[in-house]
């Protein structure tokens, strides 16, 4: 009898062992130093299981080519995350044989080259509250390529009585997520501790905040401060409030939608407030904002993106001096870069996206976290079920509006291939864990 128990029992272990060396994979691939052109060698690699905490389920360090190899325990989603000079990278780890090749940059806490291209705020009143939207578009165009990062890798100044209500960033061609915001001396001085990666061809880091301040009086002054040389400051508020520039603050009106007033200041420089007025009520009209008469952008709901900023719409071709989302014609639009970022729904479907999917599952241990949020982003999985689909209409939506925009012509093949990409990576999640 014993002996039959025995066979027995060895039989099921053998099913056991080999249904997990069935599931298990083997992730490989290359980390390359960018900064000096060469492999990175002893740089720790690590697995990152997304469902369970962000905790780490495999170990490999790169050998003196830049290889490494890790053992997937399941079907995962997984990360891959290197960690070079103390900062982290990430990919999504790669499906069947495909590389795992990753790319990192030496890092240093300040780095020449590193500038604000734009700061944009987007101003409107809410219930005896003003609410304030603020997205920093940040270049880092350093030779050698050198991330910045520190604990204070970017610092940014907020009107003293303002409250924060969310926290967002994202790197060159990544997803828009949560990430970390601690104070830094006076009251409305705080620090990113986020690495400001080198730009990837046109593509920089994105820094955002929402926040609120009292507007009981209906009437509010800023002194907006940037703390590194930028280009443009930019202010978009409704068109029922009124905006009054302060005594040598040279805001022009820039005529990017015809339902937003966007003023604009070039060359703000570091710790030189730039003062303007407030006053009036009203909400940016985001979903018939840019619209054709009669016609609503597809999948432009607002949207919460988990920090309270609601997603603003795709402004439509032919709605704008010079028609669709180009500059005017002979016409210099200094904002027309940003506008995808602005007005577009798509960057705040993503942020909705990543703050659905930051969530743990409920019990899921703490140990193993990863303290850097820009992996997080693709941590899809936890939410329940009304969150799932609020998240999958929202993807498949905004899938139809970039078909649309294809179609119409207003994006470009390069953009309209990694968009597309990406929100497909997060609808397939999303279905599968469903």
């Amino acid at each position: 009898m014993k002996s039959i128990q025995f066979v027995f029992r060895t039989f099921a272990l053998s099913v056991l062992f080999a249904g997990a060396l069935a599931q298990a994979t083997t992730v490989t691939g290359t980390v390359t130093n960018k900064t000096t052109g060469k492999p990175t060698v002893g740089d720790p690699v690590v697995l990152v299981d997304v469902q369970v905490g962000m905790g780490e389920v495999a170990h490999a360090t790169t050998d003196a080519n830049g290889h490494y190899a890790l053992t997937e325990p399941g079907n995962g989603p997984y990360l891959v995350r290197v960690t070079h000079q103390g900062a982290g990278y990430f990919i999504a780890a790669p499906q069947g044989a495909a590389p795992g090749d990753i790319t990192v940059y030496d890092v240093a806490p300040k780095v020449q080259g590193v500038f604000i291209e734009a700061d944009v705020l987007e101003v409107e009143s809410d219930n005896g509250q003003l609410k304030v939207t603020e997205r920093y578009f940040v270049h880092n165009t350093s030779t050698p390529p050198t991330t910045q990062w520190s604990a204070k890798s970017f610092e940014v100044v907020l009107p003293a009585d303002a409250i924060v209500d969310g926290v967002g960033g994202q790197r060159p061609n990544g997803l828009p997520t949560s990430i970390k915001l601690d104070s830094d001396g006076p009251k409305g001085h705080y620090a990113f501790n986020f690495p400001i990666q080198p730009d990837d061809g046109d593509k920089d880091t994105l820094f955002q905040l929402a926040y609120h301040v009292p507007y009981s009086s209906g009437k509010y002054t800023f002194n907006a401060q940037v703390t590194l040389p930028a280009d443009n400051l930019a202010v978009l508020l409704p068109k029922s409030m009124t905006f009054t520039p302060g005594s040598g603050a040279a805001f022009k009106s820039v005529p990017e939608d015809p339902n937003v007033q966007t003023f604009l200041v070039k060359n703000a420089a570091p710790g030189k407030p730039v003062e303007f007025t407030i006053a009036g009520n009203g909400s940016i009209p985001r979903e018939q904002q840019g619209a054709p008469a009669g016609q609503q952008p597809a999948g432009m709901g607002a949207q919460d993106n988990g920090s309270g900023a609601q997603n603003a719409s795709t402004a439509a071709p032919g709605n704008q001096p010079g028609g669709g989302i180009g500059n005017p014609i002979n016409t210099p639009d200094p904002l027309s870069k940003y506008k995808w970022w602005i007005l577009g729904g798509l960057a705040m479907l993503l942020a909705a996206a990543a703050a659905f999917l930051l969530r743990k599952p409920a019990g899921a241990p703490a140990t193993g976290a990863v303290a850097d949020g820009g992996a997080a982003a693709y941590a899809a999985f936890g939410a329940p079920a009304s969150k799932h689909t609020l998240l999958l209409n929202a993807l498949k939506e905004e899938l139809f509006a970039v078909e649309s925009e294809k179609i119409n012509g207003t994006i470009a093949p390069e953009e309209y291939a990694k968009v597309k990409a990406a929100l497909e990576t997060v609808l397939k999640r999303a279905l599968n864990r469903k």
